[in-house]
């Protein structure tokens, strides 16, 4: 599972724009937002550049946290 559409919406930007960075088609890019296909991870990592953030705040971690007390 990824984070992209919290990402986008928290920052304002569309998909239309991120499709356009990523020389990608707006279906293929909304596929990545909806989480119906997840993207490579060399994608995944341009993603990242393009919206100035790190790769990891980008996925859901699949390690449940561990809560003290």
């Amino acid at each position: 599972m990824n984070r992209i559409k919290e990402v986008l919406i928290a920052k304002g930007i569309k998909q239309v724009w991120l499709s356009e960075k990523l020389g990608k088609s707006y279906n293929m890019v909304n596929s990545y937002v909806q989480n119906r296909t997840q993207p490579r991870l060399e994608v995944l990592y341009e993603i990242a550049d393009i919206l100035d953030m790190d790769v990891k705040d980008l996925v859901v971690s699949n390690k449940k946290q561990i809560q003290n007390g």
